[in-house]
This record gives C-alpha cells, structure tokens and sequence, in this order.
C-alpha cells in the first residue's frame, strides 16, 4: 500500500515512527471567516483522529469573528500575508538560489495560468511568490500533504507549491461559483497534478466531471460538509406557538434574502416574524426594501453571529428559509434538520440532495418569489405534528449524511491511502 507520495507505509518519513499519520497542512485563502464553519469544524475532527494539521491562510489575521472558536483557530494560523510582501519577495530570492529549476518551472506555470485568467499577471506572480514563502515554511516544519479550501487561488498557490518541490496536494471543490470560470482558474491542470479532488456533492462532482478529462474521473471522492456531535439535538424542542421564519447567511445576491422579503410581504400574514441573521453588503438594500414593504415589524436582522447563537434562533424557529439563486449545499440547512426544524428551499446544486420536498422541507424554484410565498404558506398551514414529524425525519437524515466524524473518516483514509486506497 502506499501513501500520496507513492511511499510505503511501512517507511518511516520525516523521522516519525512507521505506520504514523501523516502531517497535514490546510490552506484556505481566507482564515477564520464567518462563513468557514465548515472548515473550522473538519479540521478539529481529523484532530480528534489523531492528525496533526497545520493551519495555513492567505490572508484573515484581521477578520472580525465573534465565535471563540474562531478566534482560537486565529491563533492558530500562520497567514502568508500578514508581514507583507516584502518577505514574499525575499522568499522568492532565497528559492530561486536554492532550487532554481524548480522556482523557474513554478513562475513559468503561473505566467501560463494567467494568460487564461481573469486575473492579471501580477495576481499570479504574488500566488507564486506566496507557493515560494510556503516552501520555505515547509522546509523548516515539513508537512507531507497539504489540502485546499476551494478550488480557486488557494489552490492556485498549492499547485505551483508542488512544482517548487513541496509536498502532494487536494483540494476541496464547493460550487457553483467555482465552475463560472473553469478555464480562466485552470481547474483542469490543477487537478491533474492533484492527488486527489474532493466534492462536497455529488452535484459537485457532476460538474467537476463536465471538466476534467475521464482519466481525472477516479480522483474525485465525494466527501461532506458536517456537524459535530454536539450540533444534533438529544430530543428536539417544539416549534414556538407564533410563526418564526429563520434565514441565515451573508446579506448579498446569491442568498436572496430580497426574494424572501417580497415572498413575505405577498404573504400578508402581519402575525409571521422573519429573522434575517448575518451582514454583509446588502445590508442597505435589505433594510431599505423592508421598509418599502411596510416590514419593519416583521423582520429582524440580527448582524453576525456565533454558532451558539445561530442554534439558539435555529431551536426558537418554526422554520429554516434559505431561498439560494446559488450555492454548494449550505451548511445552514444541516444545521437546521439536525434541530429537527423543516427547511424551505431551492432546487439548485447540491440541497436536493439533502432536502426531500414533502418529506423533510419544501423546495421551490430559485427566484421565484410567488412560489416561495405559496410553500411559505403551505408549510404554515401544515399541522404542526406533521411538521414536527417532518423535522424528525430530517434529523435522522442529516446524521446519516452529514455528521462530520463520519466525513472526517473519509478525508483520514484519503490522506493516508489516496482514492486508490
């Protein structure tokens, strides 16, 4: 059997005992970040497995985060750009003395990845200069694979990392905003130089497979988002007596929250109570059209918030809307079933997948807001037995599916074996 860098097992590498995990690097292009749960909680589970992962970011030193745990993980990354690029460059010198085939090889990739790139040169020259900081890193504190967050810039840096002689990579693949410009981020050649490609969908793994070459399809592995133990409820609390819609996720385009609000304003039932929680930049927009919509009773936006919080509105909730024009499979929806609250959204990417229409939530089209308004409605109607039943169902779904020991599992056996393994 061998390991992703083609070693027997049985061989001792880096002067660790035979048989040992191996060292796991993680690079995320931002870290922590809000809405990188889902990265914060399968790193800490392949380290309840027993890996030692490292954590590595472009950039998010600064971010604002209110959970602990996020916080705690932000001590705990080293971020390529936090000294600036001066470093960058002085990293870039010091390889090309070292290793200069290998250094002129990596910049020669990055110039040919930008000539497709919407991005311009000088973008992928910092990419490459980051890859040579990474190096340098990694020589001093060797790691034996490194895994990417998104198959973006991130991986963009893991690749040319590779070609400067640093160690095997994968990278995690999340859409659908990832498959917009498939050419211009090179995902075909990053992905025949990975080890390994990981869908979080099988949606996801569709598309990947809409753009790699057949020989590239048995390096894809579907492997789930998840929540930890404590995120599944021992018994599920009643829904409140008075209607409560919960929609969570960053203010913006792609979570429609506008479509929601017109959805319940058509809805006309003054005694229902939306949560909007999140921010972002649509913020203004948001509370601009609440109140064109005669609203401002109706809904709250709460800003941004913790994990504990977001269970508390999830478990105070009648319902969970994340009405999407786009995503992956949202992490909310997860989290939502695993309280035993009915979820209404879209039937776009990966949620179908997880949300059975009638059985676990309601799925209406994306931007619809007439049909979003008419299962709003539906779901309000249902006795709430039946949308308690419902609930239910969909906890025992979302462990079966999402929890993330279990996921975590699939990524350990990756690490170790590859997905000929």
């Amino acid at each position: 059997m061998s390991d992703l860098r083609g070693n027997d097992l049985n061989v001792p590498d880096n002067g660790r005992v035979a048989g040992a995990k191996p060292v796991v690097a993680y690079l995320v292009n931002q870290y922590p970040k809000v809405s990188h749960t889902f990265i914060r909680r399968e790193i800490l589970a392949l380290e309840r497995q027993g890996f030692d992962i490292r954590r590595f970011a472009i950039r998010g030193w600064d971010a604002e985060v209110v959970d602990p745990a996020d916080i705690d993980e932000g001590r705990r990354t080293r971020h390529v750009l936090k000294n600036g690029l001066l470093p960058l460059a002085r990293s870039v010198l010091v390889n090309a003395i070292k290793r200069p085939m290998p250094t002129f090889r990596a910049l020669r990739a990055a110039i040919a990845m930008s000539r497709t790139s919407v991005r311009p040169m000088p973008y992928h020259v910092v990419w490459f200069a980051q890859a040579c900081q990474l190096r340098l890193w990694f020589e001093a504190d060797p790691v034996d694979h490194l895994h990417a967050h998104f198959g973006t810039n991130s991986t963009d840096v893991a690749h040319l990392l590779h070609l400067l002689g640093g160690p095997s990579y994968s990278f995690t693949v999340h859409g659908a905003d990832e498959f917009d410009n498939v050419r211009s981020t090179s995902l075909p050649g990053k992905s025949s130089r990975a080890a390994f490609v990981v869908a979080i969908s099988h949606y996801t793994k569709s598309q990947l497979m809409r753009q790699l070459s057949q020989t590239e399809w048995e390096k894809i592995q579907i492997v789930h988002c998840g929540l930890e133990e404590a995120f599944f409820a021992p018994t599920i609390t009643p829904a409140p007596q008075h209607p409560v819609l919960l929609c969570i996720g960053r203010y913006c385009a792609e979570k429609s929250q506008l479509t929601l609000l017109d959805a319940l304003a058509a809805l006309a039932r003054p005694e229902v109570r939306l949560v909007l929680a999140g921010d972002g930049d649509f913020r203004p927009l948001l509370e601009k059209r609440i109140v064109e919509l005669g609203l401002s009773r109706q809904v709250t936006l709460t800003g941004w918030i913790g994990s504990d919080e977001v269970r508390k509105l999830i478990i105070e909730a009648t319902l969970v809307v994340q009405p999407s024009l786009m995503e992956g499979l949202p992490v909310v929806i997860m989290e939502a079933m695993a309280q035993g609250r009915p979820v209404i959204s879209t039937y776009i990417a990966g949620i179908p997948e997880l949300v059975q229409d009638g059985r676990t939530g309601w799925l209406v089209p994306a931007g619809d807001a007439a049909s979003l308004t008419e299962a709003i409605a539906t779901a309000l109607d249902t006795p709430a037995d039946v949308r308690a039943a419902m609930g239910r169902d969909g906890a025992v779904r979302v462990r079966e599916r999402h929890h993330i020991d279990t996921e975590a599992g699939k990524l350990a056996r990756l690490f170790t074996k590859g997905p000929k393994g």
